[in-house]
């Protein structure tokens, strides 16, 4: 099963884990090891309570099983005799064995049988799963997630639909990357509500990092990890050859053709875009540099600081509520991350009135509790600039009396009487470990809490930390009933829990979701993507000053499709004064809610989504307690989602009605490109989606998550129908 020099195959595949002793006892073959370690090795991520010792275990006593298993493999997947059937289950009967036979019934494609030039087979296994098929599997359910496995790395990317992207990030949670990764995927697909793609996410493990010791040399195990796992989900990607779609030499495959695959930048994968893109020139693949988004040939996100100036209109619109100018009026922060980080150091950038008066990273506790804000600014400005930086590098004759720079590994903190005061703690207990310290910041009087760091640091009083799934911070982790910050501002995702999110918001403290707040660098990203790919749709391969070009009108459009988000969501609670709009508002979301729960397309949730059950309406209405932000934020994602669902339904059955919008889909492109590639836009392979998406957004962001769904069904008629009167009315003003 693998031709290639066997000494050089040991060497490639060797992994000193709890599965070596079935090589070593003589238990099966170094190729059955490979297959049936991989295939443990992806069960043990998918929350089915199985640890590899045990897996390793029960395996090295039947080792019949794992002859049986892998023969079934190879029948499903050696070109050369590949059995369409689904595979007999086995006569084991351990939990175990019917797990693996189900993950191997739901597996779709492998690069197993693929070779290179010279024959030789990867030195990486991937697998492709039809999550719908496995049993247990965790909610929310992917719809296809591939794992790419070997020796030196780890991974899964995740897809909640054909049409899907996100970013890929390095993790650091060795035991629970795929947790991490699953939860990153569903808050992605409800950022994606307001671009064309369904919501993905990858991630990937460095598993050999322990044994590098220096900085440069463990960047550079990162890159070359980063590089097997795109390869190894390329090589189960079709590709598109003149119109036409091409699949994978030497690969069986169970699925519908699968060529749409995108990614992006995230946590310790930022400068990886030209990396991408040169694994997807070399596979030849149609995207091109549009593979990946940002890089040399695309918008170059921290520069423009897209994401953060994003957030920033969401925090502003919060203050503004308040009456409260924060780009002119002094407003205190702490905040979680550094200067280097994209987000938190745009973010910290937005206003010279920002008073930062403690913030931390995974390194570093920073407390300047009277900062002198142009000073500071100034200062935090240098910092963003001078590469790698951390706290450490932040000047101390620039911090006020009583300001420091901790390293989070000592073992006590003595606080000044000014940090004392601006935590508002007694004095006289002034001995703290960093550990307690951090704990005092997220809890801090201050007026906003600005997340740009990577972890959950908050949870609500009736959950657990498990709950969390971020063990990585179960120690700094607070309760959103003891956070004193007026406002929250989630330039990272999954800061904040949902129902700490909730409980925090019915407490008075104003916050969006993540997936409201930091959605512009994604919607960049995509209207790049968008770009690139009718550039080479058209046959234009140099387009870089063409992008260049555009950067300030593309800007522009995201940051308003922020400030439409947050607006609608203001305005749709703005009326609510009186117990009767109250109930009348809960009413309208509860049947939404309801309605959205029918939609078998959806996958909606309510459980899953932390929304209101029957019940909890019934006591809202007697409270007199309307949804909060957070929860309109999530019921307005599926609102869009649906629309734009039901709309390209329409356009696919009636090819003339995408004319009648043709406005609508040359105002998602900037105004440059309109003029020179008119003639071609027509022919963008994704026309129908932007056009459907572009629809759904300008109606919500208009008229409310409820109103185009809630006026078709008053009236018996299709959502394009209402779609079609709205834009009548809208233009006719």
């Amino acid at each position: 099963m693998m031709p290639q020099d066997e000494d050089q195959t040991v060497k490639i595949w060797a992994e000193d884990d709890e599965f070596t002793q079935l090589l070593t006892k003589g238990t099966t073959t170094l190729s059955h090891l490979v297959i049936i370690r991989t295939y443990c090795r992806a069960l043990s991520q998918m929350g089915l309570d199985n640890s590899p010792t045990d897996m390793a275990e029960i395996l090295a006593n039947h080792p019949e099983f794992i002859q049986t298993f892998c023969g079934l493999f190879c029948r499903r997947f050696d070109p050369s005799i590949a059995d369409s059937q689904k595979p007999k289950p086995t006569s084991f009967h351990p939990t175990l064995f019917q797990q693996l036979h189900n993950l191997l019934t739901a597996t779709v494609r492998t690069n197993f049988y693929q070779r290179d030039a010279n024959g030789r087979s990867r030195p990486y296994l991937s697998l492709k799963f039809d999550c719908q098929k496995i049993d247990g599997l965790p909610d929310p359910k992917p719809l296809y997630e591939i794992f790419v496995y070997s020796p030196r790395v780890e991974g899964y990317h995740l897809r909640s639909a054909l049409i899907g992207r996100g970013g890929i990030r390095w993790s650091s949670r060795l035991q629970d990357y795929r947790s991490e990764i699953l939860q990153l995927m569903k808050t992605q697909t409800m950022k994606n509500a307001i671009i064309v793609p369904s919501g993905a996410k990858g991630g990937f493990i460095c598993k050999k990092l322990a044994e590098i010791k220096t900085p440069d040399q463990r960047r550079q195990e990162g890159k070359e990890c980063y590089e097997i796992f795109i390869k190894g989900l390329l090589d189960l990607t079709d590709n598109v050859d003149q119109g036409k779609t091409t699949h994978p030499l030497r690969t069986v495959f169970y699925d519908q053709d699968d060529p749409y695959l995108v990614v992006a930048a995230d946590k310790g994968t930022a400068n990886f875009s030209d990396l991408s893109n040169a694994i997807s020139k070399e596979y030849n693949f149609w995207l091109g540099d549009a593979f990946a988004s940002g890089g040399s040939h695309g918008y170059n996100h921290k520069q423009m600081g897209i994401t953060a100036r994003g957030a920033w209109i969401a925090v502003q619109r919060h203050f503004q509520e308040m009456g409260i100018d924060c780009q002119s009026q002094p407003i205190t922060v702490v905040g979680i991350g550094d200067m280097s980080g994209d987000v938190f150091g745009n973010g910290m950038l937005q206003s010279s009135t920002i008073h930062l008066v403690a913030a931390f990273d995974h390194r570093h506790i920073f407390l300047d509790p009277n900062p002198d804000p142009f000073t500071a600014y100034n200062e935090r400005l240098r910092l963003f600039n001078l590469p790698d930086s951390s706290w450490a590098d932040y000047g101390v004759d620039v911090l006020s009396q009583g300001g420091g720079v901790y390293d989070r590994n000592e073992s006590v903190i003595v606080l000044s009487k000014e940090v004392c005061g601006l935590l508002k703690i007694d004095p006289a207990k002034n001995h703290t470990t960093p550990t307690d310290l951090i704990q005092m910041l997220l809890k801090a009087p201050v007026d906003l809490l600005w997340f740009g760091g990577v972890g959950t640091f908050v949870k609500s009083s009736i959950e657990t930390h498990k709950d969390a799934q971020d063990p990585s911070n179960d120690a700094i982790r607070v309760n959103a009933d003891r956070v004193q910050a007026r406002v929250m501002g989630e330039g990272a995702n999954l800061a904040i829990t949902q129902r700490g999110r909730v409980e925090y918001a019915l407490m008075g403290g104003r916050l969006n979701t993540d997936a409201i707040d930091n959605s512009a660098g994604v919607d960049c990203s995509d209207r790049e993507v968008n770009l690139k790919i009718l550039f080479l749709t058209s046959g234009i391969s140099d387009y870089d000053h063409i992008l260049a070009q555009t950067v300030s009108e593309v800007m522009e459009r995201v940051l308003a499709d922020n400030n439409e988000q947050t607006l609608i969501l203001s305005l749709e609670s703005l009326e609510l004064k009186d117990p009767g709009a109250i109930q009348t508002d809960l009413k309208k979301y509860q049947d939404l809610i309801q309605f959205l729960e029918g939609q078998p397309a959806l996958h909606f949730d309510r459980h899953l989504e932390k929304l209101p059950t029957a019940q909890d309406f019934e006591k809202r209405c007697h409270l007199c307690q309307a949804l909060t932000r957070p929860e309109r934020a999530v019921v307005m994602a599926y609102a869009k989602i649906y629309l734009a669902q039901q709309i390209l339904k329409s356009f696919q059955k009636n090819p003339s009605l995408p004319t009648l919008f043709q406005k609508e889909y040359e105002s998602y492109f900037p105004s440059l490109v309109v003029e020179r590639f008119k003639e071609s836009l027509n022919s963008h392979p994704l026309r129908l989606e932007i056009t459907s998406t572009a629809l759904a957004n300008k109606i919500v962001n208009d008229k409310g998550p409820s109103w185009c769904i809630q006026t078709a069904q008053t009236h018996g008629i299709a959502e394009i129908d209402v779609v079609l009167e709205f834009l009548k009315i809208s233009n006719e003003f």
